[in-house]
């Protein structure tokens, strides 16, 4: 049995080097010069920790025709990302807490509907997409930009509330209804305080995916309000007479710090939401 356990835990390890070794590479690569970047092997360490690439990365790097950075392709993001993941998180509550707790006719049919959303490839709904931007006049903007998220995000974060708040008794409506409590009364003062696990996840789940979306920040977004996914593609993709790769890895690092450090800290809550409830039902 011992040496069971310990075969399994050598497989386990190799296969998390194999996993991490490219979070290494990226990481030695983005602290060392060109030198000697050039000097040592793929996966040597950096002789000493050089910053010059994450800085140029953050401040002066060409993407395309400037030479800014990622910054303003970062702040972009951050710009984008906390208003898309409120709004999608507290539309997704407002849906679950209906679908469950105010059932009406029908409503079995329109969570089918919405659950479809959840499924459906997001290259459909491109062009129908573009048409309501520019019906809306938001075309190259960031507000459309949101809307896209919050709109394709919609789906998912009525699912974890809905499955959520399938949990919870419909007595407690009925009791809390008998004391006075109308429909936002009960929301705000019974259910959301219950809702700790499930918002964590929302949140979580859409901020990644809101952060590491290319398609729709390339489709949608304009000349001035492009997304970090975005600015770290015409990163790598701008040619000069010296590849600096070093620069590439500091700026992938840069792109995905966010979403690393969400996962970081607030991982094992998110763990903790989905075994209470997220996925039940």
């Amino acid at each position: 049995m011992k040496a069971h356990r310990l075969f399994l835990g050598a497989v386990l390890a190799a296969l998390a080097l194999v996993f991490l070794a490219p979070l290494y590479v990226m990481l030695a690569t983005s602290f060392k010069s060109m030198d000697a970047l050039y000097a040592g092997g793929l996966l040597s360490l950096p002789p000493s920790l050089d910053f010059s690439a994450w800085a140029k990365a953050w401040g002066s790097a060409c993407t395309g025709m400037q030479c800014n950075g990622l910054q303003p392709f970062f702040l972009n993001s951050v710009a984008m990302v906390i208003p898309a993941v409120i709004v999608s998180t507290v539309l997704g509550a407002l849906n679950g807490y209906v679908l469950t707790q105010w059932r009406f006719r029908g409503s079995e049919l329109m969570f089918a509907l919405i659950l479809f959303g959840v499924f459906m490839p997001m290259q459909v709904v491109l062009l129908p997409m573009s048409q309501v931007l520019g019906w809306l006049n938001l075309s190259d903007s960031l507000v459309g930009l949101v809307l896209v998220h919050v709109l394709a995000g919609l789906p998912s974060t009525t699912l974890f509330f809905r499955n959520y708040y399938l949990g919870v008794p419909g007595e407690l409506l009925k009791a809390a209804q008998l004391d006075g409590a109308g429909f936002w009364t009960f929301f705000w003062r019974i259910l959301v305080p219950l809702s700790g696990p499930i918002v964590t996840v929302t949140v979580i789940w859409q901020f990644t995916a809101i952060w590491n979306d290319f398609l729709y920040g390339a489709v949608f977004s304009g000349f001035d309000n492009k997304p970090i996914t975005v600015g770290l593609n015409n990163l790598a993709n701008t040619t000069s007479s010296v590849k600096e790769y070093n620069v590439d890895m500091a700026g992938a690092l840069i792109a995905a710090l966010p979403t690393l450090i969400v996962y970081v800290l607030a991982g094992k809550y998110f763990v903790r939401g989905l075994t209470a409830g997220a996925v039940k039902g």
